[in-house]
């Protein structure tokens, strides 16, 4: 994927959290593929620590407004932060992960599929029944182990981190991504 793609996601995603505090600025290009069906996630950062991460696991709508609506999602309706504040604004990173296509995995038990997880490679999504989550594949920077990974997902998901029954879904998908560069001091 082409730096120049990154370089107008983000200017989007920055835009589009903008104009939620009447900061108006305008992403500078116009790419084709802004206007193909696109899945996203939209991380914030401030100081290093997370502020938001709100995205689409499936490419239901145009590119562009997958970003613009997920940028202000991670902003403003978070459940886990409060909405950003205008002082915050200049602050905050802002990273845009672009998702392939979802496959679902075939395993026999927990430990067929923790030994095809991919460390670093692969974003998961967790279902059973009403319970479902995912982690981005930079999750793996923080949880490089796969079993530790797969038990901080259920735990995202509300479930205990030892948790398995037959009805486990799990599915793979992978990233493209681009992170605003952090200022110089």
């Amino acid at each position: 994927m082409s730096t120049e793609l990154g370089e107008v996601l983000l200017a989007i995603a920055r835009s589009a959290i903008g104009r939620g505090f009447g900061v108006s600025a305008q992403p500078r290009a116009d790419l084709p593929r802004l206007h193909e069906p696109g899945a996203s996630f939209v991380t914030l950062r401030e100081t290093a620590e997370l502020r938001g991460c709100i995205g689409s696991l499936s490419a239901t709508r145009p590119l562009i407004e997958d970003v613009r609506s997920n940028a202000v999602a991670a902003a403003f309706r978070d459940p886990r932060f409060p909405p950003l504040r205008l002082e915050e604004f200049d602050a905050i990173l802002i990273e845009v992960s672009l998702l392939t296509p979802v496959v679902p995995m075939s395993f026999r038990d927990e430990a067929d599929a923790l030994a095809q997880l991919r460390p670093g490679v692969d974003g998961v999504v967790f279902a059973c029944g009403h319970a479902r989550a995912t982690f981005l594949p930079q999750v793996w920077e923080s949880l490089p182990e796969p079993r530790q990974f797969l038990a901080q997902l259920k735990y995202k998901a509300g479930l205990a981190a030892d948790f398995w029954a037959p009805e486990v879904e799990l599915a793979c998908y992978q990233v493209t991504k681009w992170k605003e560069p952090v200022p110089a001091q």
